[in-house]
């Protein structure tokens, strides 16, 4: 028996190769029940790493099926999840006692608000964790089936097989890259995370601000100063106004109403 741990990329690939690739990214893309706990970049740019051939070793898998097994997971996966969440609706979302699952829920529904279908489906691929939950809350939020289907292939395949792809250019470039694998997951990690701390920036941000996050206060303050200065005007204007309006009585010209009467 083979014993290999799921979350660790590298035993997950020396146990299943790319057909491990496949399974587990069909699961982070779109399973919320295990999605959260396995691995998706720290994965596949390993992937692409062995792939490469160099000095010290020959490729330990081949390029075609690592691309084809991560091309595949990625865009099942997110299907798969998106159709679980349209059949299941909000509840099958406010059943979880998960907090990332809640979290990740929120997370999707202003991302999908603020950028849309496509640009959220894209951009949502580069965000872990926000990746597992987007495909089933797109599901359950109503998002129409064709549009979802064709941003979310496109996410999944520039997610995956760019990750896939500079794994392997730089395994076949860099001298010894085993040697440094993990400290370039672990940047690879950290880039991942920058877009999610930003929207958490964003977000808190907008929590703080008095005005909001619209800036409603703002819109009505200045509205307030306007009627206020049409006021001020009126008042100072007042006298000659009245003026006006008794010269205007006295002498404008008599209309036919006013000579029927």
């Amino acid at each position: 028996m083979i014993a290999f741990d799921p979350t660790d990329s590298a035993s997950l690939l020396a146990a299943f190769g790319a057909l491990g690739v496949l399974a587990v990214i069909f699961a982070e893309s779109g399973l919320l029940v295990v999605g959260f706990f396995l691995p998706g970049d720290t994965l596949l740019f390993p992937a692409g790493v062995l792939c490469a051939a160099n000095a010290q070793h020959a490729p330990r898998l081949e390029l075609w099926q690592v691309l084809v097994c991560a091309a595949v997971g990625a865009v099942a996966g997110a299907q798969v999840g998106y159709l679980l969440g349209r059949h299941g609706g909000r509840p099958l979302l406010a059943r979880s006692s998960s907090r990332r699952v809640q979290e990740g829920t929120r997370r999707a529904e202003r991302l999908l608000a603020r950028y849309g279908y496509g640009k959220a489906l894209v951009i949502g691929r580069f965000i872990p964790m926000l990746r597992t939950v987007l495909h089933p809350a797109a599901g359950a939020l109503g998002v129409p089936a064709k549009p979802f289907t064709l941003w979310q292939i496109v996410g999944g395949m520039l997610w995956s097989q760019s990750l896939v792809l500079a794994g392997y250019l730089l395994g076949s470039s860099v001298a010894r890259v085993d040697d440094y694998l993990l400290p370039m997951v672990a940047v690879i990690v950290a880039l991942s995370v920058l877009p999610l701390l930003a929207e958490l920036r964003r977000t808190r941000r907008a929590r703080l601000s008095p005005s909001g996050p619209d800036g409603e206060e703002g819109d009505d303050g200045a509205d307030g100063a306007d009627a206020d200065d049409v006021d001020d005007r009126a008042e100072v204007h007042g006298t000659d106004m009245d003026d006006a309006d008794a010269a205007d009585d006295g002498c404008r010209p008599c209309r036919r109403d006013d000579r029927q009467r």
